[in-house]
């Protein structure tokens, strides 16, 4: 195990076994090299990564602390590693996210009032009336995350942004096959809409995984770049 690795583990351990709770300032850099056994490069290191991830806070002058450990912030960090995935390695996230997706639809089902349908009615809506790739793919994100957030846990909102930012790299309407994969994009947001309208979870469940299906179908068949083209 490396110094690095030796601090990070250490300064998880503190954190993980209540030595440490959210709020609290860290120890002096003396006393933590000690407890630890490491160097203060290595410290300085290790609280600069759990900073990178939301763990730790760092108050210029005053110190580091001990962060919320709120579950959506520290998923949200997740972005630093999943924004760096190549195509074939989204694809693997697939399967998660069509059970995530669909899940989310559920809870939402049986959460939606009748002003958030409203929302989502119009969003798809205009959704529908434009061909413009950046306002589709912007609509196409927020009717998907106004549907997580109605679920009601952000640590599933969270992971769902995540894994959506970086499949929205790749842009597909801007493909020869646009006309087609939009009427069936579109077809398959009416789906999830019918569902949270009737206040079905299993219907909008369905809906939800067969329309993130969809989008993964047409992604390992055109295989476009992150900038939308086509290999």
């Amino acid at each position: 195990m490396s110094a690095l690795d030796t601090a990070l583990h250490g300064l998880r351990a503190l954190i993980a076994d209540g030595s440490l709770r959210p709020g609290d300032r860290l120890p002096s850099e003396g006393e933590l090299c000690e407890r630890l056994g490491v160097s203060r490069g290595s410290l300085r290191e290790g609280i600069r990564m759990l900073a990178a991830l939301g763990v730790l806070e760092t108050r210029h002058g005053s110190g580091s602390y001990v962060g919320d450990l709120n579950a959506g912030d520290l998923i949200g960090s997740l972005s630093l590693t999943v924004g760096l995935l190549p195509l074939d390695a989204i694809l693997e996230l697939y399967e998660l996210r069509r059970a995530l997706e669909a899940h989310a639809a559920s809870l939402a089902a049986a959460r939606m009032d009748d002003a958030t349908l409203a929302e989502l009615d119009a969003l798809l809506t205009r959704l529908e009336g434009t061909d413009d790739d950046d306002e589709q793919s912007s609509l196409d994100h927020t009717f998907h995350m106004r549907i997580a957030q109605v679920a009601g846990n952000s640590a599933l909102a969270s992971l769902l942004a995540v894994f959506r930012a970086r499949s929205r790299a790749y842009r597909i309407f801007s493909t020869d096959s646009a006309a087609e994969i939009k009427t069936m994009s579109d077809a398959g947001h009416r789906a999830i809409l019918r569902g949270l309208s009737s206040r079905d979870p299993v219907a909008a469940s369905a809906a939800a995984a067969g329309h993130v299906a969809q989008t993964e179908y047409w992604l390992r068949k055109l295989k476009p770049d992150a900038t939308g083209l086509v290999d």
